[in-house]
C-alpha cells in the first residue's frame, strides 16, 4: 500500500469513525476510494479535497463536528489548540487592497503574506494560489473568497498564516450566484489537518451574526485584528479558553 493511502481501518481513525460508518459511507458513494487487490484504499489528498468540500456546504452545527473531529486530532499529536486570529498578523492586512482584477487580487495577498518573511518562494506560492482557483473558484456568496493553494505548502512557509485583504468596491470573482467579492483571505497552511481546521473555524466567523459588517466597517489592521479575536472566541471550546 502506497504510504500516503488510508485503508478502511485508517480512514476510520483520522475521521474518528468506526470502520462500519466509513464503509456504509463508502458503499453509498460518499467518500472517494478505490478497489486495490480487493481491499479499499483511499488517497489523502482526494480525502483532504472531499473534507474541504463538506466544510464549504456545511452549516454552523455539522462546522461545530468537523472542528471537533479535527480538534481531537490536535490533541492526540499534542499540538497547541488553534486560534485563527493568532495567524493573522498586521503587516497581512491591507484596507483597502489595491487591486481591482481577479488576478491582481490573488497577486496583491500572494504579496502581503510575502511582507511577513515567513514565505519564500514566492512565484511558486503565487502559481499555486491560481492553479486552486482555476480548479474551483473560492468566492462564497456573502462577498468573501478564501484564497489557498490546492495542498499546503510546507516547503514554502515557516509556519501557518493567513492575510486579509478588503477592496473599495465587489468584484466579480467566480461566486457560484454571481455575486461580486470584497473581502479576501489567504489561508496559508503546513498541513492538511491545520487547513482544515482554519478552513472550518473562519467559515464558522464569516456566518456569525456581525462579522462581516465588522470587516467591512474596519479602518485599520488593528479594527480587523480586534474583530477576529473577538468572533474567534466565540468558537472556542472551554479547554482552548482556559489553555
Amino acid at each position: 500500500m502506497p504510504r500516503r493511502d488510508f485503508d478502511l481501518e485508517s480512514l476510520a481513525k483520522y475521521l474518528h469513525l468506526s470502520p462500519q460508518q466509513v464503509q456504509k459511507l463508502v458503499d453509498r458513494g460518499k467518500v472517494p476510494g478505490r478497489r486495490i487487490g480487493g481491499e479499499w484504499r483511499f488517497s489523502r489528498d482526494e480525502i483532504h479535497h472531499w473534507l474541504e468540500d463538506r466544510i464549504g456546504a456545511a452549516d454552523d452545527a455539522d462546522l461545530a463536528q468537523v472542528e471537533q473531529v479535527l480538534r481531537t486530532s490536535r490533541a492526540l499529536t499534542d499540538e497547541d489548540p488553534l486560534r485563527i486570529h493568532e495567524l493573522l498578523l498586521p503587516e497581512a492586512i491591507a484596507i483597502p487592497l489595491p487591486a481591482r482584477t481577479r488576478k491582481s487580487v490573488i497577486r496583491s495577498m500572494v504579496d502581503l503574506v510575502a511582507k511577513t518573511g515567513l514565505v519564500w518562494d514566492i512565484d511558486r506560492v503565487l502559481e499555486a494560489v491560481e492553479q486552486r482557483e482555476i480548479l474551483h473558484p473560492t468566492a462564497l456568496d456573502c462577498g468573501v473568497a478564501l484564497l489557498h493553494p490546492r495542498r499546503p505548502m510546507t516547503a514554502s512557509v515557516a509556519q501557518p498564516l493567513l492575510a486579509m485583504g478588503r477592496t473599495t468596491q465587489g468584484l466579480p470573482f467566480g461566486a457560484a450566484g454571481g455575486q461580486l467579492t470584497d473581502i479576501y483571505f489567504l489561508i496559508m497552511s503546513t498541513d492538511d489537518a491545520g487547513h482544515l481546521n482554519t478552513l472550518a473555524r473562519l467559515s464558522r466567523m464569516l456566518s456569525a451574526d456581525g462579522f462581516l459588517d465588522a470587516l467591512r466597517e474596519a479602518t485599520s489592521p488593528g479594527d480587523v485584528l480586534a474583530a477576529m479575536e473577538q468572533f474567534d472566541g466565540l468558537f472556542e471550546s472551554p479547554s482552548e479558553s482556559s489553555s
